[in-house]
């Protein structure tokens, strides 16, 4: 399986299995696929103890923890990128980076206004490029780790930057979806539609 599907979980010291996102925490990696079904498996099944042969504790919410270490290093990533010239905010500049082909990730808040995510992603089936979607995140919580207010749509330019987000991205696909359910029946989703999830 892709490494960018794959979660490394360690032992605590306590004899307790923790996730090691990052993958540089010390002792023998234990591998699930990163997907919620896999690991709350493997944790009610007991198969950390059985890959590291030593009895190790499982937490029950094993599965919810990955989930919110996921969409915590998602975003604080987007504030990284930012920092490092690989993001930009704001209609008018989004939908000049999409009309360029630029633009690996379009970042939508989840509680923008319907008609602006119309407009954009209208712009976005224009693109010569075709960019993936993610609207993880409120507004709120874009504009805290991008250091703006209201910022509601967001493009990740293509590059190295995108690509090793793009990592995490996936990993987090296994555990939430990477749109709201409520985003399924608006018009832009037609079939024809070129903006996929990942």
């Amino acid at each position: 399986m892709a490494e960018e599907r794959l979660i490394r979980f360690v032992a605590g010291p306590d004899g307790v299995v923790v996730p090691d996102l990052a993958r540089k925490l010390p002792g023998r990696g234990m591998w699930v696929a990163a997907d919620r079904a896999s690991v709350e498996t493997a944790a009610r099944k007991g198969l950390f103890s059985r890959s590291a042969k030593a009895k190790l504790s499982a937490p029950a919410d094993l599965a919810d923890q990955v989930d919110q270490l996921l969409r915590r290093r998602v975003l604080d990533a987007l504030g990284l990128a930012k920092r490092a010239g690989d993001l930009i905010s704001g209609f008018e500049k989004v939908a000049a980076a999409l009309e360029s082909g630029k633009v690996a990730w379009l970042v939508e808040a989840s509680d923008g206004a319907p008609d602006g995510r119309r407009k954009i992603m209208a712009v976005a089936r224009r693109s010569p490029g075709t960019p993936r979607l993610l609207a993880v995140y409120a507004a709120e919580e874009l504009g805290l780790a991008l250091g703006g207010e209201n910022v509601i749509h967001t493009a990740f330019l293509a590059g190295r930057g995108a690509d090793r987000w793009t990592f995490d991205v996936l990993r987090l696909s296994g555990f939430r979806p990477l749109l709201p359910e409520s985003w399924r029946e608006e018009p832009w989703r037609a079939e024809q539609d070129p903006v996929p999830r990942a």
